[in-house]
C-alpha cells in the first residue's frame, strides 16, 4: 500500500518477458500467479476487476461482459484461444471448490487482496529476476495498453484512440501519458541532437 500523498508507478513487462514469467510460473506449480498475470495482461483490467472475476466467467467461453467497479460501465471481453488453454489448465491444477468460486482464493479460503497480491509480486520480480523496475498490480494492466500499441506502430494513432476508451481516459493525452509514451518522446529530444 502506498503513503498517502506519495506518487506511486507502475511500469510494464516487456510481452516476451511476461509470456516466459507465465510459463515459468506455470510450470513451477503457481498456476494462480500464472493464471493472474496472463489474464492482468491479456485483458487490461484493473485488479480489482480481475479479483471480482468467478471461474463461471472465464472457464469455456469465447467473451464475457463485466461492470467495470471503478466506471460502472459494461466492458466485453474477447478471450485468445491460447489463454483459454491457459486458463481451463489453471482451473485443472487449482481445483477450485466450484465454477462459481472467485479465480484467485488464497490459502485461507478468501479472495486475496490487493496489498498482498502487490507483495507477492514483488516477490516474483526477485525470485524470477525481473527486468522492470516498478512491478505491482498495474504492471499488468500497462504491459498490455503497451502491447497493443506496439503491435499496432503502423497506425499508433487509432491504437491510442483504442486504448483510450479501453482505458476509459478522457483524452489521448492521457493514454500516452499512462503508458509512458510522453515521457519516452521527451526524453528522445535529447537524443535527436547532434555535435
Amino acid at each position: 500500500m502506498s503513503l498517502k500523498y506519495s506518487t506511486t508507478t507502475a511500469d510494464c513487462l516487456k510481452w516476451d518477458e511476461m509470456s516466459n514469467l507465465v510459463r515459468r510460473l506455470s510450470r513451477d506449480g503457481d498456476y494462480k500467479m500464472s493464471l493472474l498475470i496472463a489474464i492482468g495482461c491479456f485483458w487490461g483490467l484493473r485488479i480489482s476487476d480481475i479479483l471480482s472475476l468467478r471461474w463461471k466467467d472465464i472457464l469455456n467461453v469465447d467473451e464475457f461482459t463485466l461492470q467495470e467497479k471503478k466506471t460502472k460501465k459494461n466492458r466485453t471481453i474477447r478471450i485468445n484461444p491460447q489463454l483459454k488453454r491457459h486458463i481451463a489448465e489453471c482451473y485443472d491444477h487449482i481445483q477450485p471448490i466450484g465454477i462459481n468460486s472467485p479465480i484467485l482464493v488464497s490459502q485461507k479460503g478468501t479472495t486475496y487482496s490487493i496489498q498482498r497480491i502487490n507483495v507477492i509480486l514483488k516477490e516474483i520480480k526477485a525470485k524470477y529476476k525481473l527486468k522492470v523496475q516498478h512491478f505491482s498490480c498495474h504492471s499488468l494492466r500497462k504491459t498490455f495498453g503497451r502491447q497493443v500499441y506496439n503491435q499496432n506502430a503502423e497506425n499508433a494513432e487509432l491504437a491510442l484512440v483504442k486504448l483510450m476508451e479501453l482505458f476509459n481516459h478522457s483524452s489521448v493525452a492521457i493514454t500516452k501519458r499512462y503508458l509512458g509514451l510522453r515521457q519516452e518522446e521527451i526524453l528522445q529530444t535529447y537524443d535527436s541532437l547532434s555535435f
